[in-house]
């Protein structure tokens, strides 16, 4: 190599480093929020208090209800938002064969774990699926193509796919809330537009026996942080590093 041709590339990659830092900064000030600290938005479930309430459907009701989720008379063509499986079947990664019976068969509330490394938006073709700032996993269902990809990618089983018109089987149509089509994919949005109004989940608000708490995860004094440093929580599949936002008290 000789002279010019080295501080050419040297030169270049001088460009490049500016370029990286100017790129890093502007990351960093998007993330600072103009001064204020960005909302990381979690929500925790405490299993015992939930178990006290047996055969409670409430969470599920308020969402169905608020987000016309169509009722289908088979599993085939199920489509949920929040449901509720078995503490051996939610946690199948964390199973222990000497955890009590108790446990093992306590119903666990399950939704969109809202990932701070989503696989979902990783692989949808036309980014109908994206992460919010403030950790929201969205979906745009004008964008969607039905391609399914982000139910493969998704190790959670937290997306279900219009197989049939659902607009034909919402039981009490809301207005307020936009309905889907056949073919396209829909999950739990943490109801952000309740949050757009400085509301608190449906599933969280109808919730009688306080056992799901939502909140900002970067505020160090939030109740959420509090019952998190104060109990132990676990949360389902963390070693595939998609590192979910829902924790569960057991």
């Amino acid at each position: 190599m000789n002279r010019r041709n080295f501080i050419k590339i040297v030169s270049f990659g001088g460009v490049l480093t500016v370029a990286s830092k100017m790129t890093l900064d502007a990351f960093a000030d998007a993330h600072k929020g103009n001064g204020k600290a960005v909302k990381r938005w979690a929500m925790i479930i405490d299993t015992k208090k939930c178990a006290e309430q047996e055969n409670c459907t409430k969470c599920m009701d308020a969402c169905n209800t608020i987000h016309n989720i169509p009722h289908f008379d088979n599993k085939k063509d199920e489509v949920k938002w929040i449901w509720k499986e078995k503490f051996e079947h939610a946690f199948i990664t964390s199973e222990n064969p000497y955890l009590s019976e108790k446990i093992n068969k306590r119903q666990i509330p399950l939704l969109c774990n809202h990932c701070d490394n989503p696989p979902c938006t990783e692989v949808c073709p036309t980014q109908a699926t994206w992460k919010r700032e403030d950790g929201i996993v969205m979906m745009d269902w004008h964008r969607c193509i039905g391609c399914r990809y982000c139910i493969a990618a998704c190790p959670f089983g937290s997306r279900s796919f219009n197989w049939r018109d659902p607009r034909e089987n919402i039981e009490n149509l809301n207005e307020a809330f936009p309905t889907r089509t056949k073919g396209v994919v829909e999950k739990c949005t943490f109801c952000d537009e309740r949050i757009a109004r400085g509301q608190i989940p449906a599933c969280v608000e109808a919730c009688e026996a306080k056992a799901m708490h939502f909140g900002d995860l970067n505020d160090a004094n939030s109740e959420l942080r509090k019952i998190l440093v104060n109990n132990f929580s676990i949360r389902r599949k963390p070693e595939l590093g998609t590192s979910p936002e829902v924790y569960y008290l057991v």
